[in-house]
């Protein structure tokens, strides 16, 4: 038998995986915040089942759960469909409701459940691994090993299956529509999806982490890549590593499992923010820069251009009198002029700027860019100059 701390772990996994599969749409959709809206609205099918079997280990608790979180996202969508209210307030107005609902039956109908607050939100996956699966007297394992890895294979199968038709309604409903794919069902049934993983889930490690799970490491990895099979293997990878490195840190801090695990995942969403290589403020805050830099590049070429032919006010290619035609500092001015030379833009000679035929090529392309209008120049210049990719 393997050691209690190595299923704990598995069980972060588990739960982590599942999670992950459908985080990415739940993110290209921008219904991250469904997830929180289900995983308070499914109280009332928990005291439902309560109510008809007795015990909070029947199947039927999660089912009714799924059916609570699809009710949430239709209330949701009949109240947005008014136009009364957008989608943010109909979601405030459905899922406090139907959590309250759930409060009151529990709280007159189901007032000896043992239900632990504190555990609900924030899990205590350390004590999961107590509550085994026997059958017929042979121990075969933690339930929650067994719980989630069907949750898994269920929402793997929904993925293999209706890939093609769940990408399409992701990005563009309307011509699923036409192709006949149904995405108004896609939907309900992604959400039912949704509601099960989070009732499979939330009872281990808590809604908390949960949430965490769904929406980080898929919003994480929507920032890498925009390939949806790689976002899902790399939503799944950040998972893990949350897991993972949660655990580990917790352990040593001895701090809430759950806690550290979701703490880890907001993270490395953090970090991949701030540093990834295309997306990432970094990156995005260098871009500007350059392209602030180009601009003044391209300012000056088309200065120099314009008047190449002006013998009688050949002062305007002057560099030392650029500060009073252009307002640029001298510093600023020597900074352009230094970045135009080394890329063959321009050349300067005795103060006086002169236009190379590069120069004139990336002249020509910044009128068309500029008036949108394709010019051969593009591709040569694109590898160069990011003014011209499009970014």
């Amino acid at each position: 038998m393997i050691g209690l701390q190595w299923e704990i772990i598995i069980i972060a996994i588990l739960a982590a995986i599942t999670c992950a599969i459908l985080g990415v749409f739940l993110v290209l959709r921008k219904m991250s915040m469904t997830s929180d809206a289900i995983s308070h609205a499914i109280l009332p099918g928990i005291a439902i089942g309560f109510l008809i079997t007795g015990t909070i280990n029947s199947p039927l608790l999660i089912i009714l759960a799924a059916l609570m979180g699809l009710l949430t996202v239709a209330m949701t969508e009949a109240v947005t469909s008014t136009r009364l209210v957008k989608e943010d307030a109909a979601t405030g107005l459905v899922f406090p409701a139907l959590f309250s609902i759930g409060v009151i039956l529990i709280s007159k109908y189901a007032s000896n459940i043992h239900i632990d607050t504190d555990s609900v939100l924030l899990g205590e996956i350390a004590f999961a691994p107590f509550d085994r699966l026997v059958i017929r007297g042979v121990d075969i394992g933690p339930k929650s090993f067994w719980v989630l890895g069907t949750t898994i294979l269920l929402n793997l199968l929904f993925v293999l299956v209706f890939f093609k038709e769940l990408k399409l309604s992701t990005f563009d409903s309307n011509l699923a529509a036409t192709f006949g794919f149904m995405p108004i069902l896609l939907n309900y049934m992604l959400m039912g999806l949704v509601s099960i993983t989070i009732v499979s889930s939330f009872e281990a490690v808590g809604v908390i982490l949960v949430i965490a799970l769904l929406i980080a490491p898929a919003a994480t990895s929507y920032l890498l890549n925009d390939n949806l099979k790689n976002m899902i293997t790399l939503s799944v990878i950040f998972g893990i590593i949350s897991a993972l490195a949660g655990y580990w840190i917790a352990r040593w801090l001895d701090a809430s499992i759950a806690g550290m695990m979701a703490t880890v995942s907001g993270l490395i969403f953090f970090l991949v923010y701030l540093l990834a290589p295309g997306q990432g403020l970094v990156a995005s805050v260098r871009r500007r820069q350059r392209q602030k830099l180009e601009f003044a590049q391209m300012t000056l070429a088309m200065h120099i251009y314009n008047h190449s032919d002006d013998s009688e006010n050949i002062e305007e290619r002057m560099k030392g009198k650029l500060g009073y035609h252009l307002g640029w500092s001298v510093s600023y001015i020597e900074k352009i002029v230094k970045r135009s030379q080394n890329s063959g833009i321009i050349t300067v000679k005795d103060d006086l700027i002169s236009i190379t035929s590069k120069g004139i090529g990336f002249v020509e392309a910044a009128n068309m860019l500029i008036s949108s209008k394709y010019h051969p120049s593009f591709q040569r210049l694109r590898n160069e100059f990011i003014i011209f990719t499009g970014n």
